[in-house]
């Protein structure tokens, strides 16, 4: 699917992907010919084999690494400004095939709909989509978001003002979230 969630180019044929550093810890990235399909956190060498193995088999394409890709260079230029606080949204074409159905929907309204250094509750985003009692599904679908950062489910919040939880680690959502003025920086 392309980032409009028509059908598009799919794999494109291949799958680049590349480890990059950056302030939360390495990132794995992974880009088709549509787009941007895949960001992995703390991409340590038994992530990075896992997440390669997972994006062989949902994308029926065999991944390869490339550090000075194409399709990666502008990825990565947007998420280096984004750490820096140069860079507040991101304008990256996204390859939306590993998502689909409601997720997708919740995702897509999140990209569109929580800006740079706000956030939203579960319930709050769910009745955005038209689901006002599916608060739990809409944890599931944060929990799935084969594009975090750039798709920004650490801004998705408990409506008690509790963290809720993120597969990069609540320490990860902490940073992301202080990096964009919604929490203080850490003192140390």
């Amino acid at each position: 699917m392309n980032s409009n969630g028509d059908a598009g180019g799919g794999t494109g044929g291949t799958v680049e992907w590349a480890v990059v550093g950056s302030d939360i810890g390495p990132l794995l990235l992974a880009a088709t010919g549509t787009g941007l399909v895949s960001v992995v956190f703390h991409a340590g060498p038994a992530v990075r084999d896992g997440a390669v193995g997972q994006l062989r088999a949902r994308l029926g394409a065999e991944p390869v690494e490339t550090p000075g890709s194409a399709r990666l260079t502008e990825p990565i230029r947007q998420l280096a400004e984004y750490f820096t606080g140069s860079l507040r949204e991101f304008s990256l074409p996204l390859d939306w095939s590993l998502t689909s159905g409601f997720n997708r929907q919740v995702l897509r309204e999140l990209a569109a709909g929580v800006p740079y250094g706000t956030v939203v509750g579960y319930g709050d985003l769910a009745r955005r989509v038209g689901q006002p009692g599916a608060a739990q599904a809409v944890g599931a679908a944060m929990g799935s978001n084969p594009l975090p950062v750039v798709v920004p489910c650490h801004r998705v919040v408990e409506s008690d003002g509790g963290l809720g939880g993120f597969g990069g680690g609540l320490e990860t959502k902490r940073q992301l979230l202080a990096l964009e003025g919604v929490l203080p920086q850490p003192l140390f």
